[in-house]
C-alpha cells in the first residue's frame, strides 16, 4: 500500500537518460541502470542493529546511499527508499542484559538516537523504517514456505536453511561450495545438520524476547528479517539492494538463497556495496579503542565536512578517516560556502535572461555553467563517481571566480542562474546545508518549568 501511494503521488518529470551505469556486485561489472518500472526506483538498504550509538563507519555507508538516492532523484526518478531497523538480535539482548534493561526498550532507545544522528548528517529519512519485531508473522510465513519446499528443516524448535538445496549459493560473494564449507563451523548449542546451514528461526532461551510459532516459542534469525521486509514493501525483484561490503557474505548471500528458494524468482536486480572505513589506517575495533561515534565526530567537525570527506572517496573504495583529511574537508566546504555567498550578493531575483543580449565574456561564462552541469552528470552517471564530481565542482569555482574578477559589472540574472545550478548540484552531495541554530534543549526545558510548562510539551515543540 505504501509503495502504491508513493507511485500515485509521484509527479514524474522525465529528464533522465539511459546513460547511468552502476557497478553490480552480483555480476562484477558496470551495467546500464534500468529500473523495473519506468521512472520509479525501489531501493532497500540494510539498516542498523540498534544496540549502541552509530559510528562513522555507519555514517559512511548511509551517506553513500543518501547521495545515490539524491542523484537518482536529481535525474528525475521517484525513489521509494526502505531501510529496516533490526530491533531484536543477539547483540541487542546481550547489551540490554548488561544494562539491566528490556531488550526492546533498549533497542528503541538506540534506534531513536541513530535516526537523530543520520538527520544531523543531512541524510534524508527513508520512506519506511520497518522494524523486525513488527513483522514476525511475515517471517514465520516465509519460514513455513521454505519448510514446505524442503529447503529448511526443524531441529528442537530451531529452523535451519539447507544451503545445499539452493544450487546458486555463493553467486553474490563468488565463493564455491568448497570454500564455504571450509570456513563453516557449528557453534556450541547448534543442532544443524551441516555447518554451512544457517538459522531461520531460533528456539526461545530463558530471559530472551520470544514469539509463538509452529515450532514453539522463539525469535527470527537475522537473515530472514531483510528478506521479509524488503519483499513485503518493494515486491520481487526490486531494483537496488544496498549495504556495506561486510554484508556481502553471509548476510546478503543468505538473503538471496532464502528469498529465491521460497519464491522461485530473482530477488534483486542491482546489488550495491559501500567500501569499508579505516581510522588512521587501522580497522575500527573495540580492541583497538578507535571506534568513533557520529556524535563524537560532530563535536569536532561540521556535518558538511564529514559528508565531503566521504564523497572524496568513491563509494566502493576503502576510506581512511584522519585529522589531515578532515581539515582538508573543512577547508573545501569553506570554499564552497564562499562562492555561494559571493553569488548570493550579486545575484538577481530571477535567472531569466536573453542569451542574445549577453556580452562575449557572459556568453563564455554561460558555456562554463552548462559544461559544469554536463561534466557533473557524466561523473555521477559513471557509478556515482563523487571524487570526479568534486573535481568538476572545484573547477567551476575556479572559473567562476576568474569570471567575476574580469567583469566590471556582474549580470545579476546570469549570476542567479549560476547560483541555482551550483546549489542543485551541491545539494546532491548535501555539502551546503543551511546552518541551523543549535537548540540548548536542557536550558529551554529548565526555563519552561519555571513558567509551569510541562517537559513533554516542550520536547514535542522542539
Amino acid at each position: 500500500m505504501e509503495i502504491l501511494n508513493f507511485m500515485l503521488n509521484f509527479n514524474m518529470e522525465i529528464h533522465f537518460s539511459i546513460m547511468l551505469r552502476v557497478y553490480n556486485t552480483l555480476t562484477r561489472k558496470k551495467e546500464p541502470f534500468i529500473p523495473m518500472e519506468e521512472g520509479v526506483v525501489k531501493m532497500y538498504v540494510c539498516g542498523m542493529t540498534t544496540y549502541s550509538d552509530a559510528h562513522i563507519g555507519h555514517a559512511r555507508t548511509y551517506v553513500a546511499f543518501d547521495i545515490i538516492r539524491r542523484y537518482l532523484e536529481y535525474k528525475g526518478y521517484g525513489v521509494f527508499y526502505v531501510q529496516n531497523i533490526t530491533d531484536i538480535d543477539d547483540k541487542i539482548i546481550n547489551a540490554a542484559n548488561a544494562a539491566n534493561m528490556d531488550p526492546l526498550e533498549y533497542s528503541a532507545f538506540y534506534a531513536k538516537r541513530c535516526l537523530e544522528d543520520m538527520r544531523k548528517l543531512g541524510i534524508r529519512d527513508a520512506n519506511l523504517y520497518p522494524k523486525a519485531t513488527e513483522h514476525i508473522e511475515d517471517m514465520i510465513e516465509l519460514v513455513k514456505k521454505l519448510i514446505e519446499k524442503e529447503c529448511a528443516y526443524v531441529v528442537n524448535g530451531d529452523v535451519y536453511f539447507s544451503v545445499e538445496k539452493f544450487k546458486d549459493y555463493g553467486k553474490l560473494s563468488r565463493q564455491d561450495m568448497k570454500q564455504i564449507k571450509a570456513g563453516a563451523r557449528i557453534e556450541p548449542g547448534e543442532k544443524k545438520k551441516k555447518p554451512i546451514d544457517f538459522a531461520l528461526w531460533k528456539a526461545a532461551k530463558p530471559g530472551e524476547p520470544n514469539w509463538q510459532s509452529p515450532w514453539g516459542e522463539g525469535r527470527p534469525g537475522w537473515h530472514i528479517e531483510c528478506s521479509v521486509m524488503s519483499s513485503k514493501y518493494l515486491d520481487m525483484p526490486f531494483d537496488i539492494h544496498g549495504g556495506g561490503q561486510d554484508l556481502i557474505f553471509p548476510h546478503h548471500e543468505n538473503e538471496i538463497a532464502q528469498s529465491e528458494a521460497a519464491y522461485g524468482k530473482k530477488f534483486v536486480n542491482y546489488w550495491l556495496h559501500s567500501g569499508m572505513l579505516k581510522v588512521r589506517g587501522e580497522k575500527m575495533s573495540k580492541s583497538l579503542g578507535n571506534i568513533i561515534n557520529i556524535r563524537d565526530a560532530l563535536q569536532h567537525w561540521h556535518a558538511e565536512a564529514l559528508r565531503f570527506f566521504f564523497a572524496s572517496y568513491h563509494y566502493r573504495s576503502p576510506a581512511d578517516y584522519n585529522e589531515d583529511a578532515m581539515k582538508n574537508a573543512e577547508n573545501a566546504v569553506k570554499r564552497l560556502r564562499l562562492l555561494k555567498e559571493k553569488l548570493e550578493e550579486i545575484a538577481g531575483k530571477d535567472d531569466k535572461f536573453d542569451e542574445r543580449e549577453l556580452n562575449k565574456k557572459e556568453k563564455e561564462y554561460l558555456m562554463v555553467i552548462k559544461e559544469f552541469k554536463k561534466k557533473f552528470e557524466e561523473a555521477m552517471d559513471d557509478d556515482f563517481n563523487t571524487p570526479k564530481a568534486l573535481e568538476v565542482i572545484f573547477d567551476f569555482i575556479k572559473k567562476t571566480n576568474k569570471f567575476l574578477m574580469e567583469i566590471e559589472k556582474p549580470n545579476g540574472r546570469l549570476c542567479r542562474y549560476a547560483l541555482n545550478e551550483f546549489l542543485k548540484i551541491t545539494n546532491v552531495l548535501t555539502l551546503l546545508q543551511e546552518e541551523e541554530k543549535e537548540i540548548n534543549e536542557e536550558a529551554i526545558i529548565k526555563l519552561a518549568k519555571e513558567y509551569g510548562i510541562k517537559e513533554k510539551d516542550v520536547t514535542r515543540i522542539i
